[in-house]
């Protein structure tokens, strides 16, 4: 895989949008870094500013959303598989369908920068085969390319063309949603998917308002009273620099707002699994606006750190606790209020992540499941009589939601559930006793909630 500063002729800097892309696309792909992270790092040493940013973010961005799809058209032009060529050069082909096949790009522009690029970044000897390929994927629009790869599919392989997605995924939202393959409200919830988020602020309630946030140029408006919306760098904000405010989906602030908002003793709170801080922030000041403290655990030291440094701003400042959230160095019932957001798949957060969908595997649900359970266990034996739990994930896969839910409460008779969604009136995010948000329906991403009382 290229590597960043790996560069043939130091001294030539031809096209740095399209090198800093390719240069990304490589990590993400090679590396197993998240597209958002790397691009970002990548645009800033570059010194990429203004539509040259948003050019390289794009073509990131847009090409490891796309990377399965336009693999399988690379397949079809090159008439030979993937797995017979350089990777980078697949990672170089993937970039230069994209902005043949989904930007406004001219297509001469298109091919003739992925030459110079190939060139630059991996040889002369690939050119000609850049070259070819690239003008095979030319003669197609993006439509008629998927017309073409969703012919011989079923129903739901249909679906995964046009959408871009795995097929397991639609499977996963087709089942969770309760839709058959051939609604169009599928289609339009896996759509939703491929929309990037615009940056959300969150007013930390005691430190910033939101009309405060206003005032210094954001949007108010969205699903959630806490809720901004920031065009650009959020970083150029003095109340995100300073921890007032933060970058966070509105789905994750209703989830704060709902456990909050649950009735429960005075007592102090629990964010079991804290990382990387952005949901204990949030806790710690509703927490105080009630004359409560919280404690937020984390098990990685580096992610406890990134908790310390979010939570900096609230005051009485939460105590940062580095553990095994799974077995927990304190005493059971120690909690009033619970929060156990547990890793996840993140498909509930598509659009954000957009090398995620081809980066999980359905077998990564098996190795989360037992995690998942423990950590949802653990929260409920921290919990005391009469307090809430909240169980959360960034994903509506039902055996990363419900059904976690269900096998956890099945051993027990000491909880109960309550009605999520009731707590969050500012949506109709109601399924059954929980909340269930969606991109397509609600702008946020698909938080999925439960709230279980401990009940003796």
């Amino acid at each position: 895989m290229s590597q960043p500063g790996r560069e043939r002729n130091p001294h030539l800097r031809r096209d740095a949008v399209r090198t800093v892309a390719f240069r990304a696309i490589t990590e993400v792909t090679g590396n197993g870094a998240y597209a958002n992270i790397v691009g970002g790092q990548l645009i800033h040493q570059a010194g990429l500013e203004g539509r040259d940013a948003a050019l390289a973010t794009e073509l990131i961005n847009g090409t490891c959303r796309g990377l399965g799809t336009y693999e399988r058209i690379i397949e079809v032009a090159a008439r030979r598989g993937t797995d017979t060529l350089e990777a980078d050069v697949v990672d170089l082909l993937c970039l230069g369908a994209h902005q043949l096949l989904a930007t406004r790009i001219p297509a001469h522009a298109a091919i003739s920068t992925s030459v110079d690029l190939a060139r630059q970044q991996i040889g002369a000897r690939v050119t000609g085969l850049v070259n070819a390929v690239l003008r095979k994927v030319a003669q197609r629009s993006l439509e008629k390319w998927l017309d073409d790869l969703a012919r011989d599919q079923d129903p739901i392989g249909a679906v995964a063309v046009r959408t871009m997605h795995p097929e397991w995924i639609v499977t996963a939202f087709a089942d969770r949603l309760g839709l058959a393959p051939d609604d169009p409200q599928l289609q339009q919830a896996l759509d939703a998917n491929n929309v990037a988020a615009e940056p959300t602020l969150v007013a930390r309630p005691g430190l910033i308002s939101v009309d405060e946030l206003v005032a210094e140029g954001a949007q108010a408006g969205g699903p959630s009273p806490l809720q901004a919306t920031w065009q650009g760098n959020p970083g150029s904000l003095a109340a995100v620099r300073d921890g007032r405010a933060g970058v966070q989906d509105a789905g994750s602030q209703l989830v704060a707002l709902a456990l909050a908002r649950a009735e429960a003793p005075i007592g102090t709170w629990l964010d079991l699994c804290a990382g990387p801080g952005g949901k204990a922030a949030l806790l710690a000041a509703l927490a105080a606006e009630q004359d409560q403290h919280l404690v937020a655990n984390e098990r990685s030291m580096h992610r406890a750190d990134l908790v310390s440094s979010t939570v900096r701003a609230v005051r009485p400042e939460p105590l940062v606790v580095c553990g095994d959230g799974t077995r927990p160095p304190w005493r059971d019932g120690s909690f009033v209020r619970v929060l156990a957001d547990v890793p996840c798949t993140g498909l509930g957060a598509l659009r954000r992540r957009p090398e995620s969908r081809w980066r999980h595997q359905p077998e990564d649900l098996d190795d989360l499941g037992p995690l998942q359970r423990s950590l949802l266990t653990a929260a409920i034996d921290s919990c005391r009589v009469g307090g809430v739990v909240g169980y959360a994930t960034c994903s509506p896969h039902r055996s990363e939601t419900v059904e976690v839910v269900a096998d956890v409460l099945a051993g027990r008779d000491d909880v109960a559930l309550e009605p999520a969604g009731a707590l969050v009136p500012e949506v109709d995010g109601a399924d059954g006793d929980f909340l269930q948000l969606w991109p397509h329906r609600h702008g946020t991403d698909a938080m999925f909630l439960a709230i279980i009382r401990r009940t003796g």
